[in-house]
């Protein structure tokens, strides 16, 4: 890369590790380039350090007062909530430097809210709800502030065709012929009701005034409104000390830019404060709707933080929107916005629980990066906010910066940092190191450069037409003593093909394609690899063949950023914990993750336990997400209540946990392919009911008699059959006897009285000698 430098200048915006010889009596004759490079390298060359230049960047801090830590009071107006306030940075290109940003959101800080609100007629019941917001809000919000004021302003659309009805019939009465609402005012773009005050009784007294009107089309003209509202300051009254909302109300999309030249309106919004006489919008005829970039240029300018109240078929049209204008956040309203004040106060608490930092006036010179060191101590490279903070919370930020060129001699630049919806801010005055302190002393006509060129650092600058180290040789003079220098190796082309051989050395051809360089004219700044077309894909220079990254960029074509903010999920990992960030972008790991941050997965093992938290503090206001009001920043899902739980869908996954009163809480997981996520739950966990002690007594003794009588049963079903079966064999038995009872030689005829005595006496010998 040195042989590019032909000048000190030149060395130095190489690479910081580049140093220069301003020596005399230095290098080889052969070549104008060996005065670059490494300062071991110089110094191994016998090159004296106090010869050496090579400056390096360096940071210095102007002004740094102690941060505050309370915002009301009689300090409130020297408030300070970023430290340092001042710093000058003295860079090299190349060489990174370094400096460490506080900031603290303190106790009790005054809140301006200004409310601004959709008066189209579809929002007439919201109108009804907020007669005595005034109030309500008030005590609210000093729960949070001591110093708190409210103001109230309205908007519909632009009073002209075909936004709003234009006939005559409708000038004074856009309502006249439409049944549900016979009679409302004449539509209007912006009107300014109240001037921020504490006095919010005013605030009921300018609501209950107010009448709703009637648009054409269903988009409003709520954005010329918001930019109304940011730019005329002294109007709306928005104090220099204070913490700034503004509350935008409505049921609709917005008009864009652009959409204005449907009514021939064809000149960009400039911007600019137009309220007349009577505080109402005199640019809504003739300028076209602001864009987005605008808008976000305008709140943050102004220090606003922008509140989308929205009904919930808008949400994620509006949370598109926050994507594109810093310090903005969207909320679900009611449909009759009964829930209003509950929505102000939880995203104020959200907007104060986070800090995120942001830069303004950026030179293209400089390249910076920031790592966040939350209320964890932990360090997260690539990020530059901090969320679930707690009021009086300090974090630190590290901001590197690095320049990439060096811009005019005797510019002066400036860049600020400060914190989104902050007055406070950060001042950085950038000089760059870029010369060379041998230039001091330069001879003219130097008698080291044959009296035909100028003397500096160490080298000539030959006058034109002469040229070698010593100005010695004219241009056009070829020997062969010469040409043998002119070859990287013998047998190569002089000068690589690419230059002429002239007084010992390589004079490089130019080219349209950008500069050829080197000792044998081998580099160039244009052969390296390319992204969509362009060289080092606009991130990088081409030094010799390869491309040198800016910071913040790696690659063969430095396509690839290090920055890992768009990986980062609403709850601070890197993606998702699911994944690794590359070139900027998450690559999920985990099997069936997806999604732009790999948030979505609902096989993975944590879906249910992650999801958990949701249900229980968007359903039953507990869990570990309800006490550090995170709960309606990461839990975006659609939840959908129900009485009995279909598990039937392939696609949906069953989660089921016990709650802390040994109920049994289910719900399911599915991913819908418009890419939202839907969790769909029972309204109340299933619980069994204690069973009664009468009951469970009656049940026992019951079960006794009932075993009693089933054993009696079997008892006497043994016997009866025991009995049957002896009574079948004496049955059996008595079939099969051979003799009859008449053959039966123990019996005989009965006899009467008289023959018994005759014949006794004779049976009674025969039987006793038959005996014998």
């Amino acid at each position: 890369m040195s042989g590019s430098a032909m000048s000190c200048e030149e060395c130095l915006i190489i690479h910081p590790s580049c140093a220069w010889c301003a020596q005399e009596k230095f290098g080889s004759a052969r070549t104008l380039t060996s005065r670059c490079d490494l300062r071991q390298n110089l110094q191994k060359r016998g090159c004296e350090a106090h010869h050496m230049e090579s400056p390096s960047s360096s940071t210095t801090v102007v002004k740094s007062e102690p941060l505050s830590s309370k915002g009301s009071g009689p300090t409130q107006y020297d408030v300070i909530q970023i430290m340092p306030q001042k710093i000058s940075l003295s860079l090299r290109p190349g060489d990174q430097t370094s400096f460490k940003v506080q900031v603290r959101q303190v106790e009790d800080y005054p809140v301006d809210l200004y409310y601004l609100m959709d008066l189209s007629l579809s929002m007439k019941d919201d109108l009804d709800t907020i007669r005595n917001l005034g109030t309500k809000l008030a005590d609210e919000m000093r729960k949070l502030t001591s110093n708190f004021r409210l103001g109230f302003g309205s908007f519909v659309d632009k009073n002209m065709s075909p936004f709003s009805y234009t006939a005559s019939k409708y000038q004074d009465n856009p309502c006249n012929g439409y049944k549900l609402f016979p009679s409302c005012v004449p539509s209007f773009g912006f009107r300014h009701l109240l001037s921020l005050t504490d006095k919010v009784d005013r605030f009921n007294e300018e609501v209950q005034k107010q009448m709703v009107s009637r648009n054409r089309d269903a988009p409003e003209g709520g954005f010329d409104a918001i930019l109304q509202a940011a730019v005329c300051k002294e109007r709306i009254g928005w104090r220099k000390e204070a913490f700034h909302l503004l509350v935008f109300a409505t049921d609709d999309v917005p008009h864009l830019a652009l959409d204005g030249k449907l009514g021939g309106l064809v000149q960009p919004h400039d911007g600019e404060c137009h309220m007349n006489e009577k505080n109402e919008y005199s640019g809504s005829t003739k300028m076209d709707y602001p864009s987005l970039a605008l808008l976000g240029e305008k709140l943050a300018e102004n220090n606003i933080y922008l509140i989308f109240a929205v009904t919930k078929r808008l949400y994620v049209i509006y949370k598109n929107f926050t994507a594109l204008i810093p310090g903005t956040t969207v909320e679900i309203l009611d449909q009759d916005s009964k829930n209003i004040i509950q929505l102000i106060v939880n995203a104020y608490n959200n907007i104060r629980s986070k800090v995120e930092l942001t830069v303004w006036d950026q030179p293209e010179e400089l390249s910076l990066s920031f790592t966040a060191t939350c209320q964890d101590g932990q360090p997260l490279p690539g990020l530059r906010k901090c969320a679930d903070l707690k009021i009086g919370d300090t974090v630190s930020f590290n901001v590197s910066v690095d320049a990439r060129g060096c811009p005019a001699p005797g510019t002066q630049q400036s860049f600020t940092i400060k914190p989104v919806g902050f007055k406070d801010r950060l001042e950085v005055s950038v000089d760059y190191r870029c010369d060379c302190g041998c230039t001091d002393q330069t001879q003219a006509n130097s008698t080291h450069c044959s009296s035909i060129g100028q003397y500096t650092c160490g080298i000539c600058r030959c006058d034109p037409g002469y040229l070698g180290a010593r100005c010695e040789c004219q241009e056009g003079e070829v020997g062969s003593m010469y040409l043998s220098a002119c070859r990287q190796a013998e047998g190569m082309q002089i000068c690589g093909g690419r230059g002429e051989c002239s007084c010992n050395q390589c004079l490089c051809y130019e080219s349209e394609f950008g500069k050829i360089y080197g000792t044998f004219c081998e580099c160039d700044d244009f052969s390296c690899a390319r992204h969509k077309g362009i060289l080092c894909s606009g991130h990088g220079e081409c030094h010799c063949g390869e491309c040198k990254c800016h910071a913040g960029f790696i690659g063969d074509n430095c396509n690839c950023s290090t920055d890992t903010s768009s990986c980062v999920s609403d709850d601070g990992q890197i993606c998702s914990g699911r994944g690794s960030c590359a070139c900027g972008r998450c690559q999920c790991t985990e099997p069936g993750a997806f999604g732009d941050t790999c948030e979505k997965c609902p096989t993975c093992p944590d879906a249910c336990g992650t999801k958990r938290e949701c249900i229980e503090c968007r359903l039953f206001s507990s869990g570990r997400l309800s006490d550090n009001q995170t709960c309606q920043r990461l839990c975006k899902d659609e939840i959908i209540t129900v009485e009995t739980l279909k598990t039937d869908d392939p696609n949906a996954v069953l989660c089921l946990y016990k709650t802390e009163n040994e109920c049994v809480m289910k719900f399911t997981y599915s991913e819908h392919a418009n890419g939202m996520s839907v969790l769909t739950a029972l309204k109340e966990p299933e619980c069994g009911t204690a069973p009664d002690a009468m009951t469970v007594l009656l049940a026992v003794v019951g079960s006794i008699l009932l075993v009693g009588i089933v054993l009696l049963a079997i008892w006497k079903l043994v016997i009866t059959v025991h009995d049957r079966r002896e009574f079948a064999r004496f049955q059996s038995a008595r079939s099969r006897a051979r003799y009859e009872m008449a053959s039966n030689p123990l019996y005989k005829q009965p006899i009467s009285n008289d023959y018994v005595e005759t014949n006794f006496s004779m049976y009674s010998k025969s039987y006793n000698g038959a005996a014998h």
